[in-house]
């Protein structure tokens, strides 16, 4: 022990500005390297199907922090929270913990923290509600009741009415002429649905309310109307990149032209090929046109696929030749598999799905691929009935994309009208919604109610015109206690969650299910300081799957997916099926009418297809029965003309 030499270890602290010299030239293609060293100007990135755009993307980031720009100066739009998440938290691995720091986000986020920022310029309350779909079409659907009469025949629904001011607010047209184009049918009352929409409108500012497209309208409107606030913005975001641009609106476009008035330093990164999104309103011209909207713009073409072998990537340039417009390129890789897609007809719909089946059963079997490894694609989610039934034969376990999601459930929706009110007691949509979950009050005791409640005053001292005057006391107690600790959401959530438990267990009969849902959403608050930032973050984010909407069979370790193509979206798997693939129904027969819709078919076409790694089947059926034109449908999808047996094999299912 005396000989013991007893060493002292001390601690020193890492700190995080530690850097890594990058490699550029090593970890990128040269046409990947060539986008992220562009530091100024105009860029648009053509980023063909599994070509790393997200690596570029990322590395570009990493670059210009690299170069001395502050990551404060940068703006990375996306379409979802969690690819800008992905994005930054990989160039920080990359880089350092700088790249954490730029400004990510999908544009009603940001619009969002903006307009919160600058709300009083607009007119507009810093608390304002931003209000999901089905609280805007509550909305639509109360001002629509007053508006038309009772003997009214053939007037549009609330959603078709809501789908009428969303268009015209994101492709920046009249309703009048978006009524002509695209709801004929209703031009005999265009009158009465544009004062449905002005009302609309007006009840939404009176309320302090906003729905996903006034985020961007209201922020488009900020940048035009105020030059220095715009100058400031433009100031502060001296790069900016955006992420599927394809899929961007006229409205964001016109946002991040504004944005980049004072540098034109915009990166715009996405591929023609895969504009699939009209229907939401998404403007296919917007890629086309982005040279022409930023002078000089310097195109680099991302042609490299690392997803698909060389025979999958045959089959979709074949596609892309048949495009009316777009920008030429040929998808290229270095993965060589010698199965061919093919083409297989079947008698009907019964076969297909049978041999469909059976065939996922030998992909897992034979080719030692997991379900998980394997996907069925459709044109629309109606075309997967056969299927399921064969599916549930042989015990195969699936999971369907496209059910109802967390934030649409009924119990979720309750519990957020009550954070809403508590937020903003002007929301007169989620008001009425928690008055009536109480026990004897209908639609006419809570219009009775709401004038009452806007009173100021003690509640419990004035006589409430219901017979259940005890219950309404305890809410508004509920949401008078509550609004002094908005700053402490947990709080704020678990109060309102333990008022809420015995209202949802005598509402639903399996209140056990969505008990979990209830564990789930005390969970999501955890990270929030504010209310305000939740609630927000919750209407832009909306978590997706509820335990009350899980298909059977898809809690077990492996699962088939089934998809509709628009769902997969940036998904890859090592085998996929194609189905429905007749003429008719794929393409679309309500696509026939302009060569612009049969084009978006064909980009669907080209998604679908360039989902498969290593299998692709597309199937149809040659005796397919469509109800909506009594027609039987026989032939394949007009896209495989002309296409080879090189390329794409024919193969026929003998029973």
């Amino acid at each position: 022990m005396d000989n013991l030499t007893v060493k002292k270890y001390t601690l020193k602290k890492v700190s995080n500005a530690v850097s890594y010299k990058i490699d550029y030239e090593k970890e990128l293609n040269p046409a990947q390297l060539e986008a992220v060293k562009q530091k100024e100007g105009a860029i648009l990135v053509i980023a063909g199907a599994g070509s790393g755009k997200t690596k570029t993307l990322t590395y570009r980031v990493a670059r210009l922090i690299e170069d001395g720009v502050n990551p404060k100066n940068i703006l990375l739009l996306t379409f979802t929270k969690k690819a800008s998440h992905e994005m930054l938290s990989r160039a920080a691995i990359l880089l350092d913990s700088r790249c954490e720091q730029v400004a990510g986000g999908t544009f009603h986020s940001f619009a969002n923290i903006v307009l919160r920022k600058y709300s009083a310029l607009l007119e507009l309350q810093n608390n304002f509600t931003i209000t999901d779909r089905t609280d805007s079409e509550d909305i639509v659907n109360h001002i629509r009741a007053n508006t038309i009469g009772k003997q009214e025949k053939r007037f549009p629904k609330k959603g078709t009415i809501l789908d009428i001011y969303s268009k015209a607010v994101n492709k920046n047209m009249p309703s009048d002429e978006i009524i002509a184009r695209e709801y004929k049918q209703f031009e005999h009352c265009t009158e009465k649905i544009n004062i449905i929409i002005r009302e609309y409108a007006e009840y939404k500012r009176k309320n302090s309310i906003l729905d996903y497209d006034d985020l961007l309208l209201y922020l488009k409107t900020l940048l035009e109307s105020n030059p220095e606030i715009r100058k400031k913005l433009s100031n502060q975001y001296k790069y900016i990149l955006v992420d599927e641009y394809q899929d961007t609106n006229t409205i964001q476009a016109q946002i991040i032209k504004l944005l980049a008035s004072e540098h034109n330093n915009v990166m715009a990164v996405g591929d023609d090929s895969q504009s699939i999104y009209s229907f939401r309103g998404a403007n296919f011209k917007n890629i086309l046109e982005f040279p022409q909207t930023f002078p000089n713009t310097k195109i680099i073409k991302l042609e490299q696929n690392y997803r698909s072998s060389q025979n999958i990537l045959a089959l979709a340039n074949e596609l892309l030749l048949k495009a009316k417009e777009k920008y030429t390129k040929n998808l290229f890789s270095m993965i060589e598999n010698p199965e061919k897609p093919a083409l297989i007809s079947a008698t009907d719909m019964n076969v297909e799905a049978a041999f469909v089946a059976q065939r996922v059963l030998e992909l897992t079997e034979e080719e030692n691929l997991s379900l998980n490894d394997i996907c069925v694609l459709v044109r629309s989610a109606r075309m997967t009935s056969n299927l399921e039934i064969e599916l549930a034969k042989r015990n195969i376990p699936y999971r369907k994309f496209g059910g109802m999601k967390f934030f649409e459930t009924a119990h979720i929706k309750d519990i957020i009208a009550h954070l809403r009110v508590i937020l903003n007691p002007s929301d007169i949509i989620s008001y009425t919604r928690i008055l009536l979950l109480l026990d004897g009050i209908g639609n006419q005791s809570a219009n009775k109610l709401l004038p009452v409640l806007a009173e100021d005053g003690d509640i419990s001292e004035k006589k409430l015109p219901v017979k259940n005057p005890e219950a309404v006391i305890r809410l508004t107690q509920l949401i008078n206690i509550n609004q002094k600790d908005i700053f402490n959401p947990k709080k704020v959530v678990e109060s309102v969650l333990k008022y809420y438990e015995p209202i949802m267990m005598d509402k639903y009969d399996d209140y056990t299910k969505r008990q979990k849902d209830l564990d789930h959403f005390r969970s999501l608050c955890e990270k929030y300081s504010s209310l305000e930032d939740f609630l927000s973050d919750l209407a832009l984010e909306p978590p997706d799957t509820s335990v009350v909407d899980i298909e059977e069979g898809a809690h077990k370790d492996e699962f088939l997916t089934l998809s509709t193509i628009h769902s997969a979206k940036g998904l890859e798997y090592k085998a996929v099926f194609i189905i429905g693939a007749v003429d008719g129904k794929f393409p679309s027969m309500f696509s026939f009418n302009t060569p612009e819709e049969l084009d978006e078919e064909l980009r669907l076409m080209y998604v679908a297809v360039t989902r498969a790694k290593t299998h692709l089947a597309i199937t149809y059926p040659i005796d397919m029965f469509d109800y909506s034109t009594n027609m039987v449908l026989s032939k394949p999808s007009r896209f495989f003309d002309g296409i080879g047996q090189d390329i794409l094999e024919k193969w026929v299912i003998e029973e």
